[in-house]
């Protein structure tokens, strides 16, 4: 895990230095955070997490490298119809996709192999060539029932 970590901290250096910017303790707190939450979280959770280890950080400084996280691969945002964006790890995480409760919002993650050969068969049928993908599934929780 330590060395998924530094590999993860190490690609987010060399983005940002590519794009002309610099590593900043700021973004290197956040970065540390939101790798260590182990969960889909918001930026606002995000900016809770962080502000307690450093008051002077501000929430659109959180936002921005939350996206710089995203440009950067290292992230995805997950949007569930009007409630807040989340996000997950994308970097050292095997594929999964999601059941989603659309009452509580809370996010399954799920894998099954027959349903990703079937994607594999069925772009193979239409002569696609997939890139990626994500299935999500909506309904209603065991706790929401």
């Amino acid at each position: 895990m330590k060395k998924e970590k530094s590999e993860f901290k190490e690609i987010f250096i060399k983005y940002i230095e590519d794009k002309g910017m610099r590593h900043t303790k700021q973004r290197e707190l956040i970065v540390d955070s939101f790798f260590s939450a182990g969960r889909h979280i918001t930026s606002e959770e995000l900016f809770n997490i962080v502000k307690k280890k450093n008051p002077e950080i501000g929430y659109a400084t959180v936002q921005r490298n939350l996206n710089l996280l995203c440009e950067s691969g290292l992230a995805e945002e997950i949007k569930i119809g009007k409630q807040k964006t989340r996000y997950e790890q994308k970097y050292g995480s095997k594929h999964h996709d999601h059941l989603i409760c659309v009452k509580c919002g809370r996010l399954i993650e799920v894998n099954d192999e027959k349903i990703e050969k079937l994607q594999d068969k069925l772009a193979r049928a239409n002569n696609f060539i997939p890139i990626k993908h994500k299935l999500e599934i909506y309904g209603i929780c065991g706790n929401c029932k």
